[in-house]
């Protein structure tokens, strides 16, 4: 796994009215601080990537429909230097990925439905200067 990436596996919690999960609290040992959370959708077959930020972490689930996550280490001495990383997330696999600073990010949505992907980052969205680095899908020779 790549240097500083975390994974919490997540469970529902069901009964007669439905179900809950929770995602990330302040006493999780994932938790380091709170920005903002954020929803974000991506229709079927759609990909979302790459992104990365200089000073944010990122915590993101897949709470309907079914992602592919990848991640990539392009950190300069980093120990997991130009390895990526995959995780299929979403409602019947839940789990939370931390991603640290400058790790390379993105999704596909390899569901058939609308996916909804929540994000829970260590900083708010700047609107002024905003913590978000971008580079095309196709980069890194990576195959969604």
């Amino acid at each position: 796994m790549i240097e500083g990436v975390r994974v919490k596996q997540l469970k529902f919690i069901t009964d007669d009215r439905g179900r809950l999960i929770e995602i990330l609290r302040c006493d999780d040992e994932l938790f380091i601080e709170f920005g903002q959370v954020y929803m974000t959708t991506a229709y079927p077959g759609i990909i979302k990537a790459w992104h990365g930020h200089r000073y944010q972490t990122d915590n993101i689930t897949c709470i309907k429909g079914k992602i592919k996550l990848a991640l990539y280490d392009d950190r300069e001495g980093s120990a997991t230097k130009g390895e990526i990383d995959e995780f299929i997330i979403g409602e019947d696999d839940p789990r939370l990925v931390q991603i640290p600073p400058l790790v390379w990010h993105g999704f596909k949505n390899i569901g058939s439905v609308e996916a909804l992907v929540i994000n829970i980052p260590t900083q708010p969205y700047n609107h002024q200067s905003p913590d978000e680095l971008r580079r095309p899908h196709t980069d890194f020779s990576y195959e969604w």
